[in-house]
């Protein structure tokens, strides 16, 4: 996770791409293996109370990880999204026909950015 945030920070979505198998398989780890110790709870405080404090904080750093990784994720979707859709305006106001209207002015129509430009959403 660590190393998909610092690659997205680095604008190297391809490369963070290529971590994403890896990050849902451990990730489903996480919650299975974090399940099983919910349901073990009180029988580790007793055995092992030290331990069980230190996966709290383990945790804790986890979900602070998790957020950040979040958010640059969140933003690199966003630039991405962003980058496209100015693309395809640019594209469109090209493609478009310049010709005045009844009015005597030149139609802005906002549909007329380009079509055939999709945004993956996977990211």
């Amino acid at each position: 996770m660590n190393q998909e945030t610092t690659l997205l920070r680095a604008g190297h979505m391809r490369q963070a791409s290529i971590l994403t198998p890896d990050k849902a398989r451990l990730a489903q780890d996480y919650v299975v293996l974090a399940r099983s110790v919910q349901r073990q709870t009180e029988r580790l405080k007793q055995e092992a109370p030290s331990a069980v404090d230190r996966l709290r904080n383990g945790h804790e750093s986890l979900a602070t990880q998790m957020a950040e990784n979040l958010r640059v994720l969140a933003t690199a979707r966003t630039v991405t999204e962003d980058l496209l859709t100015d693309v395809a305006k640019v594209v469109g106001q090209k493609e478009r026909t310049h010709v005045y209207g009844r009015a005597g002015t030149i139609a802005n129509d906002p549909s007329s950015s380009a079509r055939g430009i999709a945004v993956n959403r996977a990211l």
